[in-house]
């Protein structure tokens, strides 16, 4: 199963795709994390990779989409891609439905994650990571445990992003209103499109995921 995680950022798409890739086998394509270890890879792919990030250029669609198509032709065995950060814009829908069906392969669900703007801004300049284990922390709803410690990886580091305040993410949320929101009615035209409430709690959310995915 390849399913699609929709949401402006801080709705939580992180965080449900670690808990699709636990309990489901599935791998979760993130476009940051793609890049760095193609950079690292020294194939073709990677070269290139390194080559644009090493000028400070834009990684283009096409990137992207090479990135991808090497990961959908390796055969090992797991539940299914998640893609998370991609696609952003109509144009990348476009090249990743093109490429899904070149490759044999379908886009079996696409979940929004429906947040408050409001809400979404108090979670967010809350929040924190482990800086071993990318685990999600917040001061108001999952604070860091008393002892210190991350309850998954027993790491005592953690970190705050830079940009997780409230003037920086209202940038990235006109970023995503303008870009990336006219998917939610592109995917809904294909009648692919479900949605949960992405401000409740992370296992209410996991439950209703997990109910989209088993219809």
């Amino acid at each position: 199963m390849n399913i699609i995680l929709l949401g402006p950022p801080g709705a939580g798409k992180g965080t449900q795709a670690r808990h699709l890739v636990e309990t489901r086998g599935m791998v979760q394509l993130s476009t940051g994390d793609m890049l760095r270890e193609a950079k690292d890879s020294g194939t073709e792919m990677g070269n290139i990779v390194a080559d644009v990030m090493a000028r400070g250029a834009l990684v283009t669609d096409e990137i992207v989409i090479g990135l991808i198509r090497e990961k959908l032709a390796d055969k090992t065995e797991h539940g299914g891609f998640i893609f998370d950060g991609f696609p952003r814009t109509l144009p990348q829908a476009d090249a990743l439905g093109a490429l899904m069906e070149a490759e044999g392969q379908s886009l079996d669900a696409v979940i929004e994650m429906r947040v408050d703007d409001e809400a979404l801004v108090d979670r967010i300049t809350a929040r924190s990571t482990c800086g071993s284990c990318g685990e999600v922390y917040n001061d108001n709803t999952k604070p860091i445990p008393a002892d210190g410690k991350c309850t998954s990886c027993g790491g005592t580091e953690f970190k705050r992003r830079a940009d997780d305040n409230e003037e920086s993410l209202k940038n990235r949320l006109m970023a995503y209103y303008k870009q990336t929101s006219p998917l939610i009615g592109y995917y809904y035209a294909k009648g692919m499109l479900s949605s949960v409430n992405g401000l409740g709690t992370m296992e209410a959310v996991q439950v209703d995921i997990a109910a989209v995915l088993d219809r």
